[in-house]
């Protein structure tokens, strides 16, 4: 099973490119972020005519994470636990039922800037949330993963040059620390359990010629549960999709699955 996260940066904006990105990778589930319109808004149709089941969970304008599977999708739930009054569309899980069931949680974690202040309290509050949610997936013993725009630099050498970010919410201390609590729960980070060292980035800004110089970062992420890391075949980033026209300013990342 191939399994895709990509941060679109509006449905509007993107559609074109993104089904003909579906046509071209035929990801057999896709994981996007930043979709930026209410469910209602949503253009269903040229997904359901490629086979996808979908389900979305929107906000106006901002935010938003969808799901796409060629699989069933089973027990469907849409915002991260802990807070029924957070507004704001960036967590939505299913079970993607195929030889094996999986469940599978899709992430838009919030930037955080300008930090400090109100939105990085947001982060972190939310990140202890996420923790939370981890701890269930963990204690469920059963493949999951929780995949998404982290907005998290984990290490220097997820940056082109890290000096630039370190008074970001992105590389701050304590969102490296929240970070890497769930990771220690128990969780293989996909992509730097198949590669090793600098230079491999997922989002280039869209301002001062960041692509064009190479001057990314690394911040979409799979965490995969014990039980799913055993099925974990291959996980990379589809680099080349940022110098397409009309790009977003991320790429997806990939994992595939024995599944």
């Amino acid at each position: 099973m191939k399994i895709a996260t990509f941060n679109i940066n509006g449905i509007k904006a993107r559609l074109p490119a993104l089904l003909d990105w579906l046509d071209e990778a035929q990801p057999d589930v896709a994981l996007l972020q930043e979709i930026k319109s209410v469910d209602e808004a949503f253009p269903r149709e040229p997904f359901e005519e490629r086979g996808y089941n979908l389900e979305t969970h929107g906000q106006k304008s901002f935010n938003g994470v969808a799901i796409l599977s060629k699989l069933p999708l089973e027990d469907v739930t849409r915002g991260l636990p802990g807070d029924d009054e957070d507004e704001q569309a960036r967590w939505i899980e299913a079970t993607v039922v195929g030889k094996q069931a999986l469940r599978i949680c899709g992430l838009y974690l919030p930037n955080g800037n300008p930090a400090p202040g109100p939105k990085y309290d947001y982060k972190l509050a939310w990140m202890a949330r996420l923790e939370a949610r981890a701890r269930e997936l963990l204690a469920a013993e059963e493949p999951a993963l929780m995949a998404g725009d982290y907005n998290i630099i984990p290490q220097d050498e997820d940056a082109a040059r890290p000096e630039t970010w370190k008074d970001d919410a992105l590389a701050l201390p304590a969102s490296r620390a929240a970070f890497r609590r769930i990771l220690n729960l128990g969780f293989t980070e996909a992509f730097r359990a198949r590669t090793r060292g600098p230079g491999h980035y997922s989002f280039w800004d869209y301002q001062a010629g960041a692509w064009t110089r190479d001057d990314g970062i690394r911040i979409d992420h799979f965490l995969l549960t014990p039980q799913a890391a055993d099925l974990l075949i291959d996980c990379r980033i589809e680099r080349e999709l940022r110098g397409h026209e009309k790009p977003s300013d991320h790429v997806p990342v990939w994992v595939e699955l024995d599944l």
